[in-house]
C-alpha cells in the first residue's frame, strides 16, 4: 500500500453501508455531479511498449491525445474526481459511454463489468485498512476502460496499491511490457484482490485473540470489539463477493478486449477470490459463534462465583447458629442453661467447635467434587 499523497487519505470518512446518489431524483441518465468532498483531480500517464516508457505526472487531456501511438500501451489515471469538466473531457478523448462516468462519479458502485463496442468498463473496490482495528476498514471504488491500445482508472483519491505494477513497468522486466492493456488490466485487478490477503490475516489473527479471551476471561468490551470484526467482515463480504461474479464474467463473456492468454491469468484472480470469500465466510462463522461463546463463558463464570459464594455462606450457616446458641447468655443457675458459660475454656473449645464444622463442611465439599476439580460422584 503506498502511502498518503497530499493528505487526503488522512481525510477519507467511513461511509455507512449504503450512499445515496449524487444526482437529484429524476435527473437524466448520464448526468455527472461531483461529490462536496471529492478530492481534487490529478491526471497522470503512462506510456509504453517493449521497448520503452514514457511516464507523465501530470497532463491534460490535450496531452493524453498526444501520447496514444500506435504499438504502445497507454496507462491514464485520474485521481480524485472533484472535476467534472476534466473528466468529461477525457471520456470524450476516448469515446467513453456517459452512463460509465456517471457510475465513476457516484461512488457507491459494487464491483461489476460492462462491454461496450470500442471498450470495456469494470469496476473494483479497493482496500483500506490505514489505522485497522481503530478507524475500521474502508473500500475506495476503482474503475477501469479497457480498450485498444489503453487502460484508464479513476480513483477517488490518490494513493493506491499499484505501486509494484507500475515498478516491473519501468523495470521492463516480465511479460508485463510485452503485452496489451488488458494484461495491464489483469495485474491491477490481481493487485486490489491481493490486497485482501493481509486484512484477513490481521482480522484471523483478531479472531483468535478474541477467541482466546472470551474462554479464559469473559468481558464487556469484548462484545463491541466482536461486534466491530463483524462489521468489518461484512464491509469485506460485500467487496469480495460480486468482485468474483466480475472475474467470473471478464472469463466467461466474449469480448474483443480481453484476450484469451489474459483470461487464463484472470483464472488465478478467481481462484483468489474463491479463496477469500471462503476466509471471509469462515471467519464469520466463528465470530457469529463467539458470541455464544462468550454468553456460555460468562454464565460458567457466574456459575463458578455462585458456587464458590453458595460454599461460603453454606459453611457459615452452621457456624453462625453456634456462635446464635452460645450469644443466648441464659442463666447459668439451671444445669440445663448453657453450663459451658463458666468453663475457663468454653471460649476455646466454642472456637475450635467452629473450626472443626467448617474444616468438615469442606472436606465434604471436596470428596463430592464440588470444589477441589475432582469428579463429582
Amino acid at each position: 500500500m503506498s502511502t498518503d499523497k497530499g493528505g487526503h487519505r488522512g481525510r477519507r470518512h467511513r461511509r455507512k453501508l449504503q450512499i445515496a446518489k449524487r444526482a437529484a431524483p429524476g435527473a437524466a441518465p448520464g448526468t455527472l455531479v461531483a461529490d462536496p468532498e471529492a478530492a481534487p483531480t490529478r491526471v497522470s500517464a503512462l506510456s509504453y511498449n517493449a521497448e520503452g516508457l514514457h511516464e507523465q505526472t501530470s497532463c491534460k487531456p490535450a496531452d493524453i491525445a498526444r501520447l496514444r501511438r500506435p504499438g504502445h500501451v497507454l496507462w491514464v489515471n485520474i485521481d480524485g474526481l472533484a472535476d467534472i469538466a476534466l473528466i468529461e473531457e477525457v471520456g470524450r478523448v476516448f469515446g467513453l459511454h456517459q452512463l460509465s462516468l456517471e457510475d465513476v462519479v457516484n461512488v457507491h458502485q459494487r464491483p461489476k463489468t460492462e462491454t461496450f463496442d470500442d471498450h470495456s468498463f469494470v469496476i473494483v473496490r479497493m482496500l483500506h485498512r490505514d489505522g485497522w482495528p481503530e478507524r475500521g476498514i474502508e473500500t475506495e471504488q476503482i474503475s477501469l476502460f479497457i480498450g485498444e491500445g489503453f487502460l484508464l482508472t479513476f480513483q477517488e483519491q490518490p494513493g493506491d496499491c499499484f505501486d509494484p505494477v507500475r515498478d516491473r513497468l519501468r523495470r521492463g522486466k516480465g511479460r508485463l511490457r510485452q503485452m496489451g492493456a488488458d494484461y495491464l488490466a489483469y495485474a491491477l485487478i490481481d493487485a486490489v484482490i491481493d490486497g485482501y490477503f493481509p486484512a484477513l490475516e490481521e482480522i484471523g489473527e483478531a479472531v483468535e485473540t478474541l477467541e482466546d479471551e472470551v474462554i479464559a476471561q469473559p468481558e464487556p468490551d469484548q462484545v463491541d470489539r466482536l461486534h466491530r470484526i463483524k462489521r468489518e467482515l461484512l464491509t469485506l463480504r460485500r467487496a469480495i463477493w460480486p468482485t468474483r461474479e466480475m472475474v467470473n464474467a471478464l472469463i466467461r463473456d466474449d469480448s474483443a478486449h480481453i484476450g484469451q492468454t489474459t483470461r487464463l491469468y484472470l483464472r488465478d484472480c478467481y481462484d483468489h477470490a474463491i479463496q477469500l470469500m471462503d476466509i471471509v465466510e469462515t471467519y464469520r462463522e466463528i465470530a457469529a459463534s463467539l458470541l455464544d461463546v462468550y454468553l456460555s463463558s460468562l454464565s460458567a463464570r457466574m456459575n463458578e462465583i455462585m458456587k464458590v459464594l453458595t460454599i461460603i455462606a453454606t459453611i457459615f450457616i452452621p457456624l453462625s447458629f453456634l456462635a446464635g446458641l452460645w450469644g443466648m447468655n441464659f442463666d447459668t443457675a439451671s444445669p440445663w442453661n448453657m453450663p459451658e458459660l463458666k468453663w475457663a475454656i468454653g471460649y476455646p473449645v466454642a472456637l475450635v467447635v467452629m473450626l472443626a464444622v467448617g474444616v468438615g463442611l469442606l472436606a465434604w465439599f471436596w470428596r463430592k467434587g464440588w470444589i477441589g476439580g475432582r469428579k463429582q460422584k
